[in-house]
């Protein structure tokens, strides 16, 4: 058979010679990157057919080999494209406060520099975004880091150290709450000041800002033909459960999920929940308890606004236990028994624009210590926002305070007056 295929290659070499009517035909130059390419095509590759690499038939490997991306742009261009990026920003709050209690009971009195930020954010490689927020007035510390993949809208993904999915206040920034401060809802039961607190032992603090440590997964599905607004977002994250800098102490990770309808543009619907532990550390052994919470709420944002949420916690405060030494573990206090490890709280925020510059809101902002009337604190606010651009704003606002005797230790103070003024500046 071989002598048979040379004498055919010998017949058509000699083929010219004999046949002038034929067209002559050049043999192709086979180049040395040519045969590489043809060995390469025989090994199994992923094949990218994707709008990644713009529907190209080449594998990742050989769309990078020939200096170009597969969508016709150069290499060079699309790791250009593919550069970090750098923004720097940041924001102080100045406030002024005034009480009508006496010096001993005031909280708050004088001119204070309630918040100074600086941030930088940006791209890191196409997809993923990164953010890095410092607090540097008071003790400097890092209120978020994060790193997110972002390459659909449908599913993404941040780690880090960010706000956690629970309420839709918690996630707002200071600038766009609308009055000068949280409601008590997200102070007490989203990790700013916690529940879990007692009245003279902070575990979770403020600065905390209702920041965890851990991942989320989350996305917009199903988008609207006629504005293209979605009507689902979904958010589900595991976090340490101990607040922003710290290791998971009791080894129990916090699961923290939402779900959000979106009926039309602006308004959304949300159910929150919350299972989780937080711990802390002593001499005899690790002391946690759970902060199981549930919250409901809607709120609609554009030139009107409205917010209103209720949530619930079950889990009692922190030092409500106390070492059992018969079976070697803390338990709950008899007293503690007795009031109950429930808390509960409400708040509704209405902004009502006056003229391009102004706009006024009203808050009913309610917390119940232990999910009972005696220990109320019910907080009545009125405010004016001046804002000259959406940078550079000034406040305005009265506060009525009615705190029930059991959820104060002073008998002479259950309510009071309370005038504040704000500056907000961001660049």
């Amino acid at each position: 058979m071989k002598y048979t295929t040379l004498l055919a290659m010998l017949a058509m070499a000699s083929l010219p010679a004999w046949s002038d009517g034929l067209p002559t035909q050049t043999a192709p130059e086979v180049t040395e990157t040519e045969t590489i390419e043809m060995a390469r095509i025989e090994t199994p590759y992923y094949n990218a057919a994707d709008s990644e690499f713009g529907n190209s038939d080449l594998s990742n490997n050989e769309t990078f080999m020939k200096g170009k991306a597969a969508d016709g742009r150069r290499l060079d261009e699309w790791t250009k494209a593919s550069k970090p990026s750098m923004k720097f920003g940041g924001y102080i709050i100045g406030k002024y406060a005034w009480e009508d209690r006496d010096a001993m009971n005031t909280s708050q009195d004088g001119f204070n520099l309630r918040l100074v930020r600086l941030y930088v954010s940006g791209e890191v490689f196409r997809d993923f975004k990164y953010r890095l927020q410092l607090e540097v007035n008071g003790t400097p510390h890092i209120k978020d880091a994060t790193l997110e993949w972002i390459h659909w809208k449908e599913f993404s993904i941040k780690a880090g150290q960010f706000k956690r999915a629970f309420t839709f206040e918690n996630p707002y920034n200071p600038f766009d709450v609308g009055v000068g401060d949280y409601s008590q809802l997200v102070k007490k039961l989203a990790g700013f000041d916690d529940h879990i607190n007692s009245s003279s032992k902070k575990y979770e603090v403020k600065t905390n800002g209702g920041r965890d440590l851990g991942i989320q997964f989350q996305g917009d599905l199903f988008p609207s033909r006629r504005d293209g607004h979605t009507f689902l977002h979904y958010q589900l994250g595991f976090y340490n459960g101990q607040g922003i800098n710290t290791w998971d102490v009791d080894k129990k990770k916090d699961i923290i999920g939402t779900l959000q309808f979106n009926p039309i543009k602006n308004l959304a619907i949300g159910v929150f929940g919350w299972k989780g532990t937080i711990g802390v550390k002593d001499d005899m052994g690790i002391r946690s308890t759970k902060r199981n919470r549930l919250a409901v709420g809607a709120k609609y944002e554009s030139d009107w606004t409205f917010r209103a949420e209720y949530a619930r916690s079950w889990g009692y405060k922190l030092d409500d236990y106390e070492w059992n030494e018969d079976v070697k573990l803390y338990t709950a206090k008899a007293s503690a028994s007795a009031k109950g490890k429930e808390a509960d709280a409400f708040y509704a925020t209405l902004g009502i624009p006056c003229a391009p510059w102004l706009k006024a809101y009203l808050k009913y902002d309610l917390y119940r210590q232990y999910a009972d009337d005696t220990y109320m604190n019910s907080i009545y606010s009125a405010a004016l926002n001046f804002k000259f651009t959406k940078n550079l704003y000034f406040q305005a606002q009265y506060n009525f305070v009615d705190t029930k005797k059991k959820a104060n230790n002073s008998t002479n103070h259950n309510n009071y007056n309370q005038l504040w003024a704000m500056m907000y500046v961001r660049f």
